[in-house]
């Protein structure tokens, strides 16, 4: 979405009278209401999207690889002894 997007911020009347009495209900303004509403909606979208799910197959292999010790690769020996170099010349 580009930063010159306009949206189509009026409400249908039934919309209005819905998240009017849904406010009534609630003790609060429709807008309250309305703040509260997307504020929940964004919750949750934003922790359904940020979320990982595993299969159970998936999760064991993830668990045993974690279990397994920790043996640096050659590029991650490498970045080491790159950095111990530049720490001794500095």
């Amino acid at each position: 979405m580009t930063a010159n997007a306009r949206f189509d911020l009026k409400l249908k009347e039934d919309e209005k009278e819905l998240f009017a009495q849904a406010a009534e209900l609630m003790g609060t303004t429709t807008a309250g209401f309305v703040r509260a509403a997307a504020k929940e909606k964004a919750r949750m979208l934003v922790e359904q999207e940020t979320r990982v799910t595993l299969s159970a197959r998936d999760f064991a292999n993830l668990a045993a690889a974690l279990d397994l010790p920790f043996t640096p690769n050659k590029a991650l020996k490498g970045a080491l002894k790159a950095a111990r170099d530049v720490k001794r010349g500095a």
